[in-house]
């Protein structure tokens, strides 16, 4: 009898009575099959590839707002460095604007879906996730949200200096003749880049949650990091301006510095709450 007591003491104490979803799941008459799974997986695409569609459409609608936005750097460079009144791109295919305008609808229409994109994914997985996971989901998603318009943001800001430099690299030897297809794609990356290095302190609190890397780790190698993000800075803004570069080289080290804060309140609070 003391045995029994003791290991159900022990049961206690190790989580084997631990009422988690996937217990739950065993003995649960209205768990789904995989079936429906794969039936509900199906409806959630679809209704992501409807949202993006509606966004492809929108965009669509408002190209012409959008071309303006995304070109607003081309004739600052031109102006600034080459001396001329509005520098136009050009075609160099009969239906270069409309694949062009066709590419831009559906890069802004996957930013425009986004929100709902991240809906449906929480809302399939969501079932399956302890309750302590699903408390760091919803905040996760919303500062991933704002991370990357803030970096799409400061790419936007910065984008006339590598322009800049790229359209008037070798202009004593060259004509300037930019296609409409070349410019765009290189502004689409570099500002989907931009937005996706912002995600940084949420890569590494997640990489700290799973036991890879240790907020000690990260104060140690906090030099080490602090250097190599300016130097990386300073090679994706070669324009000739001391900003840029500046700026970059900034924003980079607030966000590790960032990732450190997160990291320690994120999984000391997490380890608090096993002990408890």
């Amino acid at each position: 009898m003391a045995t029994s007591d003791l290991d159900q003491q022990g049961l206690l104490k190790s989580g084997g009575y631990d009422n988690s979803p996937k217990d739950d799941d065993e003995n649960d008459p209205s768990a789904m099959s995989l079936i429906d799974h794969l039936e509900e997986l199906r409806w959630r695409i679809f209704k992501c590839l409807i949202a993006v569609a509606v966004g492809v459409v929108i965009a669509f609608i408002f190209r012409n707002q959008i071309i303006h936005v995304l070109d607003a750097p081309l004739p600052l460079t031109s102006n600034t460095v080459g001396g001329k009144e509005g520098q136009k791109l050009v075609m160099t295919g009969i239906g270069e604007a409309f694949t062009v305008s066709i590419k831009l609808s559906i890069v802004f229409g996957l930013v425009f879906a986004l929100p709902v994109i991240l809906y449906q994914l929480w809302a399939f997985i969501s079932p399956g996730l302890y309750d302590r996971e699903k408390k760091h989901a919803v905040p996760f998603i919303t500062l991933g949200l704002v991370l990357f318009v803030m970096g799409v943001t400061l790419g936007y800001f910065i984008l006339q200096y590598p322009v800049g430099f790229l359209v008037n690299f070798g202009a004593e030897n060259f004509t300037e003749l930019i296609s409409a297809n070349s410019y765009f794609s290189f502004v689409s990356f570099f500002l989907l880049l931009f937005g996706a290095v912002f995600e940084l302190p949420l890569v590494l609190t997640f990489l700290a949650m799973i036991g890879i890397v240790t907020e000690h780790f990260l104060k140690s190698k906090r030099a080490v990091a602090h250097v190599g993000m300016w130097a990386a800075a300073t090679v994706v803004t070669p324009g000739g301006d001391l900003y840029s570069p500046v700026f970059i080289g900034v924003a980079l080290s607030i966000l590790y510095e960032f990732s450190i804060i997160l990291i320690h309140f994120v999984v000391k609070k997490d380890a608090e709450e096993e002990l408890a």
